[in-house]
């Protein structure tokens, strides 16, 4: 991997938003959020902190939305709700896992499937239009979606693997790790180097990724804000 190249990383929704997804942007040159109902992330150029301000213009009245790495000074009727410390991970090589449950890939047409099992298990991160990012796979069981996992941001030569989860009730079969092998494999034969954010708390996730390969790279926070009305 090259090292310059995962310096993308250290701003990585900036990064998305003025690359390969700049389709899916609004804002200014300083400033970016990723359109409403598709992601509720925002991010400003690093090397000009000050300009943050600009994104208020980009943000509804009581609207919650992330911001990702070290926080500036921010305007006053910014609330910050949440620090989420994350371990940013990345796969330089996937190790040879196997895939033997029938993963299927995810269309429009399992939009709400979609949006519902991640919210149970992952709220507040996945929107109804955040499948148009990229591609996303999953798991049946009797007709049921039980587990998914499918791709985010994506920096130029990166890619963000994101929505990694399973319902509750059926954990301990090994889905996650074999849809993220499988998305991780897809990438890298695309020439895209993998990359995840998981809580730093959540050791069992860290540890299935690890197997897989992953190394760290880094911490860094998802901030949850919400612009109050001023």
């Amino acid at each position: 991997m090259n090292h310059e190249h995962l310096l993308q990383l250290d701003n990585p929704a900036w990064s998305a938003l003025t690359s390969d997804q700049r389709a899916f942007a609004t804002g200014t040159a300083a400033v970016k959020r990723f359109r409403r109902g598709i992601l509720p992330f925002a991010a400003y150029d690093h090397a000009s902190p000050e300009k943050i301000l600009a994104l208020d213009e980009w943000l509804l009245p009581d609207e919650v939305f992330f911001l990702i790495g070290g926080l500036p000074p921010l305007p006053p009727h910014w609330e910050v709700i949440k620090e989420l410390p994350c371990l940013q991970m990345v796969l330089p090589e996937l190790l040879d896992i196997a895939t033997d449950t029938s993963i299927l890939p995810l269309t429009a047409a399992d939009k709400d499937d979609m949006f519902n099992l991640i919210n149970k298990v992952q709220p507040g991160y996945y929107q109804p239009d955040t499948h148009l990012l990229g591609n996303y796979f999953g798991i049946r069981q009797e007709g049921a979606l039980v587990a998914i996992a499918g791709e985010r941001m994506r920096p130029e030569g990166l890619m963000e693997i994101s929505a990694i989860c399973t319902d509750p009730a059926y954990t301990g079969r090994g889905y996650a790790r074999q849809l993220t092998a499988h998305v991780c494999r897809s990438n890298l034969k695309k020439g895209r180097t993998p990359y995840l954010h998981v809580l730093q708390s959540n050791q069992r996730a860290i540890g299935i990724y690890a197997y897989l390969g992953f190394k760290a790279r880094r911490m860094i926070s998802f901030w949850k804000l919400k612009k109050r009305i001023a």
